[in-house]
């Protein structure tokens, strides 16, 4: 069975985490799955993505701890690049860097049975990229989520500005996809500038700059003008880059 499901409904993409018998937790495999599946989006001529989690039992549990995976790639802005609106619909539990992944998405729908909870105070690890989420809800209720540990209502989230909206038991995807469908109405460029703009205007945390930088100096590594640099050293001779 695949770990990750895509459907198209006209110009939305919905992605879905297809591991229900492990709460939707995100191993090393669906990790580099999801990455690659928001990059294939955004190269797409599709125009919204929305993210849910398969089964009633959660959106995520956040990182599967028995195949820990680089927990970073499924977070928009972070793992990957994009300039589209991405939605999250999230019922039951979203927990640590799948709470991150929501964060860092451009909307969510929750319907009512939604909890939400970073409690990697209370296990002893975090990657850090949670800082972020002080830069978007008030700082006493983002101290309160990252060091308190304690789980919140889709109610609490929504009255902090944590989520956009609160629907009835399972119609979070059908209402994220009716939002999908009308901002796919709007206009591309519009959204992309708007989204582009808002990117630049929101700090960035410690990890996240590290991330970013990582990334980047990982594709320099990974590149066919490394491997002829080094060859031509080797073979004394001078290099022929292509930039790539």
């Amino acid at each position: 069975m695949s770990k990750i499901e895509i459907t198209d409904h006209g110009k939305v993409r919905l992605i879905t985490i297809n591991r229900p018998e492990r709460s939707n937790a995100v191993d090393r495999q669906s990790a580099l799955d999801l990455q690659a599946a928001f990059q294939e989006f955004e190269a797409s001529d599709m125009r919204v993505a929305v993210l849910t989690g398969a089964g009633e039992k959660a959106f995520s549990a956040g990182a599967d701890i028995k195949d820990p995976p680089e927990i970073w790639r499924i977070m928009p802005t972070v793992g990957f690049e994009s300039e589209k609106p991405i939605i999250c619909a999230v019922h039951g539990w979203c927990i640590g860097g799948a709470l991150m992944t929501m964060v860092m998405s451009d909307l969510c729908v929750a319907d009512a049975t939604a909890r939400f909870s970073y409690p990697e105070a209370r296990v002893g690890v975090t990657g850090g990229v949670a800082a972020a989420l002080a830069a978007r809800i008030p700082h006493k209720i983002a101290m309160e989520l990252l060091m308190m540990g304690k789980p919140i209502s889709a109610d609490r989230a929504l009255e902090v500005g944590l989520i956009n909206q609160v629907v009835e038991k399972g119609k979070h995807v059908d209402t994220a996809l009716e939002m999908g469908q009308e901002l796919s109405q709007m206009a591309p460029m519009v959204l992309r500038t708007i989204k582009r703009f808002v990117s630049r205007t929101l700090p960035k945390s410690p990890s996240e700059l590290m991330l970013a930088a990582q990334i980047e100096i990982g594709t320099i590594w990974a590149s066919a003008d490394k491997k002829e640099g080094e060859d031509a050293f080797l073979e004394k001779r001078a290099p022929v880059f292509v930039g790539q």
